[in-house]
């Protein structure tokens, strides 16, 4: 019977290759908490005493093992075969994300060393294969008890609380192999612009050398209608071209992408060397623009309210891993049955099968970086080379439309005073600018921000008059401090952003044995959607407010402030919650 939890969908689905193998499923696994392992030599091929079902972490029950105990090095072991189609060009091995530290060896040889818990990385294996039998170890290293490492949600202590959960180590997303050419596309960069109808292609390549006469081929289609067809050389490793969509695109009757009308072209690219085919790469893109005009928060050059709803990301059997691809998208369908348009991912660096299917059912999303806790030296370093790695991995989705680098000051907890921190902070505001000019960036979100380009503000009451008269001028919803926080750093003056609650509500409604909390608590059904639409209404109807956030889309593990239970049961009927975030 085939097993619905391989997750063996096509693990990057904007850079689509047709030939590709998943190694997905049973692995050789291992505990090392003596930390002896390399030592021995178990790098080597030592067979390992249980087994693991890749890519769910050891702690979830899909993994086979469900320990939540803390062993901060686990070794996996598997072999696969390479057929003949696989022995042309080169061979890579990637690996979606690895939590925290990993090392890789194919047939005993060192192939890849890489550090982040959430992004992704790739080695190419060509030249360690054999015939016949290979044998791929991976150690992977945490630290659990390293507050100052970025972990998001994971928490340092054994048992879960407050709004810390279980820990992920090791393996947790897709790992797959790729036959590739010795010359071809490595990534692109997809850049809409909608007020020239233009779609911007930047195209970097991997094994390009000056005796080669590369070119690329472009074609571009629209639910199967040809749009645009392009042909440009490259003389170098990069190239860009701005290829012009002679289409109709206004008047809601075009083709721009929305969460009402998530419209994607498709794009197919072909990499010819002295004009023979060599490489073909299918991707998407969908037109669409994310702007701030005279203080207002713009979609598509219209002023857009943004429903948006906090989503861990969380699943009772997988923790940080959805248990199937449809588990993904019947995520992104249930955001959009409440009447929201997006979600904020919290703390979490999501799948990118999630952000393919909030592309193309039309859901807005909030890249989050995941935090860390205590600000060190050291730290900065690893949180500004990871979330440098999430913003190039998810550029090009069109459901991304804001970036949070941090959060309610994790990590930055002095950042009032202390202009190492601020810097910090506003380094990251700058960098992520520096990579991605096309987007808002929030530089903390929740309070004590400094230079950002949305005002977010984190704010549990749940008083219907209250929340009305605090959002009723700009001056009180900037000085009456939820949570006893300056909204901004001094130094740092509002300067006409756009305001977002972007944290509020957390109602708790216990409706099953789960214990947990939550900030306010409702008895019943009725109590339920009366204190929902106590804390939404006064967001709809302030003259400020331009976008909230709601605490949160389901219950996780002892907190129960979900709109959804933790298995994505309904409180209240879906049609009751869209009726109040329509403000009916």
């Amino acid at each position: 019977m085939t097993n619905p939890y391989l997750r063996n969908d096509y693990p990057r689905p904007q850079f689509v290759r047709d030939t590709w193998m998943s190694l997905n499923g049973e692995w050789e696994f291992e505990f090392d908490d003596q930390g002896i392992g390399e030592r021995e030599g178990w790098n080597k091929g030592r067979d390992f005493s249980r087994t693991i079902n890749v890519p769910f972490c050891y702690q979830s029950k899909l993994s086979g093992i469900g320990d939540p105990a803390v062993h901060d090095q686990v070794w996996y072991r598997r072999t696969f075969i390479v057929s003949e189609a696989y022995k042309t060009g080169r061979l890579l091995l990637h690996f979606g994300a690895v939590d925290y530290e990993a090392k890789v060896w194919v047939n005993g040889q060192l192939v890849a060393m890489h550090e982040g818990g959430h992004t992704p990385f790739t080695a190419d294996i060509t030249d360690v294969i054999n015939e016949g039998e290979n044998v791929l170890v991976v150690k992977a290293t945490d630290y659990s008890r390293d507050v100052s490492l970025p972990r998001g949600k994971q928490y340092w202590e054994d048992q879960s609380e407050g709004i810390f959960y279980t820990r992920t180590t090791g393996i947790w997303q897709s790992v797959w192999l790729e036959p590739v050419p010795e010359t071809r596309i490595d990534r692109i960069r997809l850049i809409p612009d909608i007020d020239k109808n233009d779609i911007g292609l930047e195209v970097f390549l991997a094994g390009h050398n000056a005796s080669i006469k590369a070119s690329m081929k472009v074609v571009i289609t629209f639910n199967g209608e040809f749009v645009a067809e392009d042909c440009f050389s490259l003389s170098h490793e990069s190239g860009r071209r701005d290829i012009h969509l002679d289409d109709f695109n206004d008047h809601g009757l075009g083709r721009w992408w929305t969460p009402e009308r998530p419209n994607l072209y498709d794009l197919e690219l072909t990499l010819l060397i002295n004009g023979e085919a060599v490489d073909m790469v299918q991707s998407y893109f969908g037109m669409r623009k994310i702007s701030v005009e005279a203080g207002k928060l713009h979609l598509n050059n219209r002023f857009y309210y943004m429903k948006l709803v906090l989503d861990q990301g969380y699943f009772p059997d997988g923790l940080l891993t959805a248990p199937s691809d449809e588990d993904l998208r019947r995520d992104v369908e249930l955001v959009k049955e409440m009447g929201l348009n997006g979600v904020r991912k919290h703390q979490k660096i999501e799948d990118p099968r999630y952000l393919y299917w909030a592309d193309k059912l039309g859901l807005l999303v909030w890249g989050e970086m995941a935090n860390a806790y205590r600000f060190t030296e050291p730290y900065v370093a690893r949180v500004t080379r990871e979330w440098m790695q999430a913003v190039e991995r998810d550029f090009n989705h069109p459901c991304v439309v804001a970036w949070v680098p941090l959060n309610e000051s994790w990590g930055v907890t002095n950042i009032l005073i202390d202009k190492q921190q601020q810097h910090h902070a506003l380094s990251l505001y700058h960098l992520t600018k520096s990579l991605d000019p096309t987007r808002p960036v929030i530089s903390n979100d929740g309070w004590e921000l400094v230079a950002t380009d949305l005002v977010t503000i984190h704010d549990y009451e749940w008083r219907k008059e209250v929340l009305t008269e605090r959002y009723a001028t700009v001056e009180t919803a900037l000085t009456v401090q939820p949570g006893n926080r300056m909204i901004l750093v001094p130094g740092f003056p509002y300067e006409g952003q756009p305001i977002l609650v972007t944290e509020f509500g957390g109602i708790s409604f216990k409706v099953n044995d789960w214990e947990g909390w939550g900030y306010s608590g409702a008895e019943n059904e009725e109590d339920f959607a009366q204190r929902l639409q106590n804390v939404i209404v006064p967001m709809l109807q302030s003259p400020v407010v331009q976008g909230f956030c709601y605490t949160q889309f389901t219950d996780v593990e002892q907190e129960i402030n979900g709109l959804l239970t933790y298995d994505r049961k309904p409180k209240v009927p879906l049609e009751t919650i869209r009726s109040i975030v329509a403000g009916s």
